[in-house]
């Protein structure tokens, strides 16, 4: 049995870059998914989902920029409970949603069945997703592409790729070097760190944030201890350049159309803490 020494220092450790990929815990648990989901339908804060004037902006956007009309097919990768998969579903756009949230996509579910809708969607970890559908425009949102390591992100631009209609645009968003440097490697422990985010029963929680500066990533690893299980979650953000962005883009076969501040289509800033891309398959 571990000393708790030994404990302390195995919490306190330092991965290699996305050593370590923990999605499930945070998207599948009974109590946090709960917890995104209730972050998600505030409509008033940037969490797990932005604000839902932002998100009618950026719906707005994307359907005059991309062309949607009757009959575009659309898949939203992490479309959590519909907040863009359902607005475009009433622009009659054909709809997939594909999220690793059993919790979300029942919401999603029940959502469209109360408007009426026809969306189709998939409970899965969209890194394993695989359909004959081929579609006219793919959007991965809230930038979830920086928490994938570079295997994985190389994964997503090939099924993207292989999934787009020749012509097909490609939407996704990422945090830039900016907000990289405004990240300090931290070190925190709470009784019921986040307020109970993590658990409906007492527990002791420990944050660690690491910066791995040639890489540009950033680990906000917590440590939750309850009394019947200790687990560990790991949330990388990788952070990019336009450049950097665009030469992962190019090995997978996309062509850039243009940099923007944001998913609504603002004008691109270099300053600013995120930035979007839209890319075309030739």
């Amino acid at each position: 049995m571990k000393t708790m020494f030994e404990q302390l220092e195995q919490i306190n450790a330092r991965p290699e870059p996305f050593e370590f990929y923990t999605a499930a815990d945070l998207w599948t648990d009974e109590h946090t998914s709960k917890q995104m989901l209730a972050f998600h339908l505030n409509a008033h804060v940037d969490v797990a989902s932005r604000n839902a004037a932002f998100i009618d902006r950026s719906v707005e956007w994307i359907v005059s920029r991309c062309d949607v009309t009757a009959g575009t097919k659309i898949a939203d990768f992490g479309c959590g409970p519909g907040l863009y998969t359902t607005p475009l579903a009433q622009k009659q756009a054909r709809v997939t949603g594909i999220d690793f949230s059993k919790r979300s996509i029942q919401y999603a579910k029940n959502t469209a069945a109360r408007e009426g809708l026809v969306i189709t969607y998939v409970c899965q970890n969209y890194l394993e997703f695989e359909t004959d559908d081929r579609f006219d425009l793919i959007l991965m949102i809230m930038c979830d592409f920086c928490a994938l390591g570079p295997d994985q992100r190389k994964t997503m631009l090939r099924k993207f790729h292989t999934l787009l209609e020749p012509g097909g645009l490609m939407l996704l968003d990422v945090y830039s070097l900016a907000a990289f440097y405004k990240r300090q490697e931290t070190a925190r422990y709470e009784l019921n760190l986040l307020d109970g985010f993590w658990s409906p029963n007492r527990y002791y929680g420990f944050l660690n944030t690491y910066k791995y500066e040639p890489q540009k990533v950033v680990l906000d690893k917590y440590a939750i201890i309850e009394a019947a299980r200790t687990r560990t979650v790991c949330n990388w953000l990788q952070y990019f350049t336009p450049e950097s962005l665009a030469q992962e883009l190019a090995e997978s076969g996309f062509e850039i159309c243009e940099f923007c501040a944001d998913v609504a289509g603002a004008p691109f800033e270099p300053k600013s803490d995120e930035f979007a891309v839209l890319a075309k398959k030739p």
